[in-house]
């Protein structure tokens, strides 16, 4: 037996908080009974789940991608307003309604994206307790005072509390802005921006460039492609993950695929 919400992200079709918020919604049923109560537990290969009146099928092959997602693209695979979103980059590997973003990155910044269907794993990565590591590199309208860095090193108050402490330093100044590094784990909403707009900084450029043990490195902008097989082994460890069976044998399956 397993809990239903484990179930449905197993399954691929979104992580486990979604999934959880789809029983609280009532969408989730159980030998046709709909389900409200998150501890609710089930045996996938008994019992018929339905989401939506529509059966699960069974576990899909777990799929693990990075995404190099470029400025101007929404992290999500369907946009109510319409804009470009990062759908156009999964058609080549026919892989759109099987995968889903862990986390996100804004309209305007570039970088780092993972994408899975291993509703577990996406959870464990964007949830503060874990602490997962991320790097960016940012471009901002002139360079900070060592002691403005030093308070981004305590933790900096924004409107929704105070941030945790960050490892930040100056990358390379230029005329009139510089490069900043600054690693970060909690992952709230717009952070690293608000950040240092809360110093009265400018962002002119974000792009994450890590996410735990996975760099982006020479991947370039709208490229994507599989991890590999000790890339995953290490995502996995780093949330306490133990390693599953059947992940490959150390090379990726398929070609990285670049769009224009």
């Amino acid at each position: 037996m397993e809990r239903l919400q484990k179930i449905l992200a197993r399954a691929g079709l979104a992580s486990r908080r979604e999934a959880e918020r789809w029983i609280l919604d009532g969408r989730v049923s159980i030998n046709g009974t709909i389900v409200r109560k998150l501890g609710t537990q089930a045996e996938p290969s008994r019992d018929s789940i339905r989401v939506d009146g529509k059966r699960i099928k069974a576990a899909a092959e777990a799929i693990y991608l990075a995404l190099h997602k470029p400025p101007g693209v929404i992290t999500t695979l369907n946009d109510p307003q319409q804009r470009p979103d990062i759908t156009r980059f999964l058609e080549p590997l026919g892989e759109r309604q099987r995968v889903f973003p862990v986390g996100r990155l804004d309209f305007n910044s570039s970088g780092l994206i993972l994408l899975t269907n291993d509703g577990e794993l996406a959870q464990r990565l964007t949830h503060p307790r874990f602490g997962v590591k991320k790097l960016y590199h940012v471009k901002l309208s002139a360079c900070p005072t060592e002691m403005e860095l030093g308070k981004l090193r305590k933790g900096i108050r924004l409107e929704d509390g105070m941030t945790a402490p960050a490892r930040v330093r100056v990358l390379e100044k230029l005329k009139k802005n510089a490069w900043l590094e600054i690693e970060i784990h909690e992952g709230r909403n717009r952070e690293v921006r608000r950040m240092f707009e809360a110093l009265g900084y400018f962002v002119e450029k974000l792009i994450r460039v890590r996410i735990g043990a996975i760099s982006l490195e020479r991947l370039a902008p709208g490229e994507i492609r599989p991890l590999m097989r000790t890339e995953i082994i290490k995502l996995k460890r780093a949330v306490g993950l133990e390693k599953d069976k059947g992940e490959g044998k150390g090379k990726p399956t398929r070609r990285s695929t670049k769009r224009a």
